[in-house]
């Protein structure tokens, strides 16, 4: 039973970071993604 208890724990955590991770990564692709746009639109 211990084994599993451990398991489930890891798991969890790994989801967190993940989640994290992503978020994180979202953040990015957004600041990017608005700089293109302003780089873009940007004619003068």
């Amino acid at each position: 039973m211990s084994k599993d208890s451990t398991r489930g724990s890891k798991k969890k955590v790994s989801c967190r970071r993940l989640g994290g991770y992503l978020k994180e990564q979202k953040g990015r692709l957004y600041i990017i993604r608005r700089c293109v746009v302003m780089l873009l639109c940007w004619h003068d």
